[in-house]
């Protein structure tokens, strides 16, 4: 199909933008965490308190995205009766099952191993969508395409340190938190053909920011330390949900799932740039993280090649 006459939402060059977007904000996530952790004086080992924290984030963002979409649609987003299991199901999956299983297994393995899981998110949509889901074809160009882009997320977290020894209630919580994710995508793209996404990802944020903040405060977590300051990061944090993810699920919404979500492999590279910038890290910035950003390029330009042609 000839460029011209393709839809915006799936031009090659507008997706490309807009997947950047998104991922860039995931990205600056990661210092955005340290520095609200220190802020809100979260100890790296108090899961409860991050999971509230998390909580009260995922909940702020759906209030954003549902009202930004009003405005946007010029009328109040509100679900209907038939779109309740849909919510559910993606706020399980996006929300409250990924994050719970994520921050316990931050406290049973380390950051690089924990990045590297999660760059497997990739390659768990493709599986998904073209095995199980049987609504793409597992393409060779696919297929090399996010084996190059996982290779340049290792590399890029790649240290002397790290081992191979598995804990299941570590690593292994880890991959369940990344497959639990990789299914929100594919199920965040079968339920826009018939649904507003941003309405779904505003509904699902609140449902599952709510179960999230409700099992922190249950089991003791407590936040301390609001100030102007940190309550502006925590806006902005919400911010980033609700954007980086309503657009996330337009573009699913226009698209095949394996063309859109191959630029997740993108988030690791702006998280390590994002931190040498804010949190002073340059020691993570270095060869490494230019190559990787080159294979990930490799890996994007692969999957959309196949897609485009």
């Amino acid at each position: 199909m000839n460029e011209k006459n393709t839809p915006l939402l799936q031009q090659t060059g507008i997706v490309c933008i807009l997947a950047l977007i998104c991922t860039a904000l995931w990205g600056s996530a990661f210092p955005c965490v340290k520095i609200g952790y220190n802020l809100f004086q979260i100890g790296s080992s108090d899961s409860a308190s991050q999971l509230l924290f998390a909580g009260i984030r995922f909940f702020g963002a759906g209030i954003l995205a549902l009202l930004f979409g009003s405005v946007g649609q010029r009328h109040i987003l509100k679900p209907k009766k038939s779109s309740l299991h849909k919510i559910i199901i993606l706020s399980l999956f996006q929300t409250a099952i990924q994050y719970t299983l994520f921050y316990i297994s931050l406290a049973h393995t380390t950051g690089v191993k924990g990045s590297i899981l999660q760059g497997t998110s990739v390659l768990f949509s493709l599986l998904i969508v073209c095995l199980l889901f049987r609504t793409e074809r597992l393409t060779l160009p696919k297929t090399v395409g996010c084996i190059i882009g996982f290779a340049g997320i290792v590399l890029v977290n790649f240290n002397g340190g790290m081992n191979m020894e598995f804990h299941f209630i570590g690593e292994g919580f880890m991959v369940l938190s990344t497959l639990s994710g990789s299914f929100s995508a594919v199920f965040l793209k079968q339920f826009s053909k018939d649904e507003n996404p941003v309405m779904l990802s505003g509904c699902q944020f609140l449902l599952g920011g709510a179960v999230l903040a409700v099992i922190g405060f249950s089991c003791g977590g407590r936040l301390d330390g609001f100030s102007p300051a940190s309550v502006l990061l925590l806006l902005y944090m919400a911010f980033i949900s609700a954007a980086a993810y309503s657009l996330w699920g337009i573009l699913l919404k226009h698209n095949p799932v394996s063309r859109v979500t191959v630029f997740g492999f993108t988030i690791q590279i702006f998280g390590v740039i994002f931190s040498a910038l804010f949190l002073r890290e340059n020691d993570s910035f270095g060869w490494q993280t230019i190559l990787a950003l080159a294979l990930v390029c490799i890996g994007i330009y692969l999957v959309n090649r196949k897609e485009s042609a």
